[in-house]
């Protein structure tokens, strides 16, 4: 799969790589396209590259057809993500590669301040999405002549009507499959799933030009790269790693509990108040994590502490934010779906936990940037506001064991933090 840097668009991206006169001591790369009108076309379409940054908006009114562009590939690829990641959430291990993204995002806001830098793999989104798409569509009627031909087999298997579906769901199926690959060969755009003479016509031209499977696999590679899978996923390890290690022991604590009387209710009022501090302090704890790729950021309370004193109102708003969205998920979790159809369940869960990640990101980074610290009765209100909310939230969490379908270990999996996957 080659990239296709006209997107939607077009297209075509028929070019070859020349080097420019060098400019004082370097030369500068630049790409000569063999088809002239793709220039424009690929200023009017932005392809998102860099940073999984989005590009700047167009002007509306001097640009309205760009901004327009820009507005459908936004929402397109941010789409495109969030189900991307509803499908890696609910596979075991993958899912940690979910949990380095929310935390990449997380710690892009914090360090930056800026939301349009905060969506990792943005710039690749929009063409996940649109293979996918497009690979879906085209596989819709080969699925349904594939259920004809099984209903004809078992109405008549040896009929000459049940041959002949058999003979074009085979032929189709093999037409199917070139169209996809000369598809995904040309770029892998939305466009290119409904322009099949066209793929065929380029496909020719590269092989005739010479050097095409060379810039394909040069393409394959900066795309696999783009990713960052090994990153993420140890982004997503680390920081599952160091949530862990905060809440494994209040937690077993406040589950130790197997009757309302004794000293087991006294167990578990204790681990509740254990997790009170845990709770407030964990999620800037982890965007500290986040920021600075360091897992002993993870345990820097005495920093963290003195940063929520320079912006305790965006502290409160995130916390908020954390608890508030985590309180319902527990409600999809009284019965579970099958396996195959849990990434229904993890849209909803990355639906939840996106937006709380991405406030909680900026909270710490406005504490960061800002260097004096509030006035004390802003403090200390906040903190009597945060109180009432963590202890209303836990004492929720404690009858979710009741309602859930894996009971007690309902109370461990605590998806604001550890993996956004109902189980």
């Amino acid at each position: 799969m080659s990239r296709d840097p006209t997107e939607d668009a077009t297209c075509d991206f028929d070019h070859q790589t020349a080097w420019s006169a060098p400019t004082g001591a370097n030369a500068v790369a630049v790409t000569t396209f063999l088809e002239p009108a793709t220039k424009s076309l690929r200023s009017n379409a932005d392809d998102y590259r860099g940073a999984g940054r989005l590009a700047e908006l167009p002007h509306p009114l001097k640009r309205p057809f760009s901004a327009a562009v820009w507005g459908i590939r936004a929402l397109f690829g941010i789409a495109s993500l969030v189900v991307l990641l509803a499908i890696l959430a609910a596979i075991p291990l993958i899912n940690f590669l979910v949990l380095g993204y929310l935390l990449e995002a997380e710690g892009r806001l914090a360090r930056t301040g800026k939301l349009r830098g905060a969506v990792p793999l943005l710039s690749l989104a929009p063409r996940l999405g649109a293979i996918a798409l497009g690979v879906w569509l085209w596989l819709l009627p080969l699925r349904f002549l594939a259920n004809a031909a099984a209903d004809a087999r078992l109405i008549d298997p040896a009929g000459r009507a049940t041959a002949r579906l058999d003979i074009l769901t085979s032929t189709l199926a093999v037409l199917i499959a070139l169209h996809i690959c000369f598809a995904l060969a040309r770029g892998g755009s939305f466009a290119c799933f409904f322009r099949p003479i066209k793929n065929v016509r380029w496909t020719i031209r590269q092989f005739r030009i010479g050097g095409y499977f060379d810039r394909a696999a040069a393409e394959i590679s900066a795309f696999v790269a783009g990713l960052r899978l090994r990153h993420h996923f140890s982004l997503g390890v680390r920081g599952f790693a160091g949530a862990f290690a905060w809440l494994v022991i209040p937690t077993a604590l406040f589950a130790a509990a197997k009757r309302t009387e004794g000293v087991p209710i006294l167990i578990t009022v204790f681990g509740g108040i254990l997790l009170i501090p845990v709770l407030a302090w964990l999620p800037f704890l982890q965007a500290r994590f986040a920021a600075e790729n360091r897992l002993r950021a993870m345990f820097e309370l005495r920093d963290v502490r003195r940063l929520f004193c320079r912006a305790p109102v965006a502290w409160l708003l995130a916390t908020a934010s954390v608890y508030v969205l985590a309180l319902p998920l527990y409600l999809l979790k009284i019965v579970l779906l099958p396996q195959d159809a849990m990434w229904f369940l993890t849209l909803v869960f990355i639906v939840s936990i996106y937006p709380a990640r991405l406030l909680t990101g900026w909270a710490y980074g406005r504490a960061v940037r800002r260097e004096k610290a509030a006035w004390f009765g802003v403090r200390w209100a906040c903190r009597g506001l945060v109180l009432p909310l963590l202890v209303f939230y836990i004492v929720l969490l404690f009858f979710t064991q009741f309602i859930g379908q894996h009971g007690k270990g309902v109370l461990f999996e605590h998806h604001a933090f550890l993996l956004p996957v109902p189980f």
